[in-house]
Parts: C-alpha cells; structure tokens; sequence
C-alpha cells in the first residue's frame, strides 16, 4: 500500500477536515453498476455478504441498473425483497459508463462509498483492505491492477495509454485504476461541487489532492457474461483522460502547425534552386506535389480533430445536462439527504 503526497487543498470550509476521526461504526454504502449483468449478480451479493458479515461497520448495497435488457432488473428485485439493505436505482435508458456509475456514487449516502463494478472482476474480498487504509486517514483508497487475466494484447495497449496519459497530464494520473475503490465523505461531497456532467473519476483521484492510498490486486478473467467495454468506450474514455487534464495536445497543434509551415516553404525554397540550378534536366513532376497535399490535408485532419475533441468536453460542460434519468428506485430508501432527484427523476450536477 501506496500513499502519494497532497496536492493542493481545493475544499471549502464547509467541508471536514481530512483529518477528523474515523466513527467506529461507520455507513458504508457499496456502488455496484451493472448493466446485464443478469449471471454475476447472485455470486457477487453472497460473496459480498460473506465479507460484509465480517466487518463492524454497517453496510448496505446501492445497485445502478443501467437500463439492462436482459433479466438484471427481475434479478435485482429479488435480491431486494430479500435483503433489506439493498437499494436499487433502474435508469430510464442507457446513459453511458462514466455518467451512470458517477450518478450512483453521488446518490448514496454513509461516511465513505466504495465503487465496484457487478463483473466479479473487482474483488469484494478487498474490501477489508480498503476500510483499514480508509480508517487509517486516507481520504481515497483506489484498487490498482499489477496484472490482469485478460489478453496481453490488451493489457499492453492499456498500459501505453496510461504511460501517454501521465506523460502529457498537469498531474501524476495513475495506473491500471479504473475507480473501484472507497472514498471518503469529504472527497465525494467536493466531486460533486465540480458540477462535472461528465466526469473523469480516474483523474479527480489526483486532481482533489487528498491524501490516498493504492491497494494492488490481480484482475481475474471474466467469467460469465459479455464485457460491455468495446473501442469506442475506450477511446471515448482515453479521449476523456486526455481533454480533462492536459493542453499539451492543443500546444502540439499549435507547433505542428507552425512545422510543417517551416518544413513547407524549405522545400519550396529547395525546389526553386534547384530548378533553377537544372533548369533542364530537373523536372519537378507531380508526386511530390500531390504527396505534399495529401500529407498536409491528413494533418489538418487529425489536428482538427484535437480541436473537435476540446470543443465537445466544452460543449458537454456547457448543456448542463442530469447525470441520468431515473425510471423507479425500489428495495430499501437511501437514509442520507444528498442533492438528488427531483420529482421528475432528474440528477444534475
């Protein structure tokens, strides 16, 4: 277990302090979205169960259906009916991987929250560990992957992200963390006055700058169930880390531009010389002008397509939209009284 230093203190003073006491017989509220997730639900809540049973603390389980099409909500309203400290919120539709699980984390109440997605794939049994570093002062405990069953092929092309990522971000982004993990009261209540529609969990674990700890763990193969992860949800959330902590690829833009500009008018300058030089026996043809034009308009492309990416997290900033739309709530009522839903079932920032 890891404990990076603080960065600076962005909280306000209605906000505790880090430090204060942790209770003895804390609420803990467990996250687990889920979307299909039909055949992992009945091992993940005893495995869970089993764990829970172990620990002081009282604990209760806030599921987020993500508008699930297969039998996840039907399974869910069992395990409410027969466990009074499960809570269930069904979205209306599908709102995306990084709204949905945010909205869960912002609606559930107790002195620290932990995140785990209903894959099996985040381990509940680490959940002991996380309370402890938690009770020790850490305002965050993050679960950190040193290996994963998945194929290589895709642990390597992680990996190249993250070391992208952290090489051009304003802050020390971490590693193989995917937010399954615990956060204090204190950290929550600040996530949610960044008023972020859509927000980068991985990078507010740095960005808030308190005080938090890593626990390695070893990610199992998915055993039952498709993964929902696919190349566009994980470039939109590459493309998310980018936008949110970096300028650097605006700044190469900007470089680029003015590059090729000096590359462009050296070979001009070349070519009149030369032609100048071989009137005769240097014909200048088309391939290099046609190679030319091509080169540039693929550059301006992709640069414009840097810009296209800045102007959306923009654009999504500014429409002010809910996190999610919520269809029912069932299963036991959450105790706490955050800024939640409305009579019509909205949840904005």
């Amino acid at each position: 277990m890891t404990a990076p230093g603080r960065l600076p203190d962005p909280a306000g003073p209605e906000i505790a302090p880090a430090a204060a006491p942790r209770p003895a017989r804390a609420r803990v509220t467990i996250v687990l979205p889920c979307r299909n997730e039909e055949a992992n639900l009945e091992e993940l809540h005893a495995r869970l169960d089993r764990v829970v049973a172990c620990l002081p603390h009282d604990v209760r389980f806030l599921f987020v259906d993500n508008a699930s099409t297969d039998g996840t909500a039907a399974r869910l309203r069992e395990l409410a009916a027969r466990d009074p400290r499960v809570t269930v919120i069904v979205n209306a539709r599908d709102f995306g991987h990084v709204r949905s699980p945010f909205h869960g984390l912002m609606q559930a109440p107790g002195d620290c929250v932990v995140m785990m997605c209903t894959d099996l794939q985040d381990p509940p049994e680490l959940l002991p560990d996380f309370l402890r570093a938690w009770e020790g002062g850490a305002a965050m405990v993050v679960g950190r992957k040193t290996s994963s069953a998945e194929s290589r092929t895709l642990w390597l092309a992680r990996s190249a992200f993250y070391w992208l990522a952290r090489s051009i971000a304003d802050v020390e982004l971490l590693e193989h963390v995917t937010g399954f993990g615990l956060y204090d009261r204190r950290a929550i209540e600040i996530m949610r006055s960044s008023a972020d529609p859509y927000p980068y969990l991985r990078g507010m674990i740095v960005d808030i700058g308190l005080p938090f700890a890593v626990i390695p763990y070893q990610q199992p193969l998915r055993r039952r169930g498709l993964t929902k992860n696919n190349f566009l949800t994980l470039f939109d959330m590459a493309m998310l880390g980018f936008t949110s902590h970096s300028r650097l690829p605006l700044r190469l833009a900007t470089m680029a531009g003015f590059a090729m500009a000096a590359l462009s008018l050296a070979v001009a300058l070349v070519f009149l010389v030369l032609k100048l030089a071989f009137w005769d026996r240097f014909p200048a043809g088309y391939a290099p002008a046609v190679i030319g034009v091509f080169f540039l308009g693929s550059l301006q492309i992709f640069l414009v397509g840097i810009l296209g990416e800045y102007v959306g997290a923009i654009l999504t900033q500014v429409r002010r939209r809910p996190w999610v739309v919520e269809e029912e709530r069932f299963g036991a009522p959450l105790d706490a009284d955050p800024p939640a839903a409305s009579a019509s079932g909205e949840a904005r920032p």
